[in-house]
């Protein structure tokens, strides 16, 4: 399982640090901040052991929202 969340972190992370260095126009600033919070979310160093008292569900929680949030940041902002 620890295998699939450095997978997950460092596919999330080159993906916003790739958007940021890109930055096309809309909402591609959030989208890479959502990307590079989600490598944060999945890496498993950090959270071994609980640091901050956030379990492994409330993690799972917050990234299915990222998902879900994400055609929210993709629509037209005008």
């Amino acid at each position: 399982m620890a295998m699939v969340g450095w997978i997950l972190s460092f596919i999330a992370l080159f993906a916003g640090l790739a958007l940021r260095q890109d930055m096309p126009i809309g909402g591609s600033a959030m989208l890479s901040d959502m990307l590079i919070g989600l490598a944060i979310l999945t890496c498993p160093m950090v959270w071994q052991g609980k640091p901050l008292g956030i379990s492994r569900g409330q993690r799972i929680v917050v990234a299915l929202i990222l998902f879900c949030a994400t055609p929210l940041v993709l629509f037209p902002a005008a």
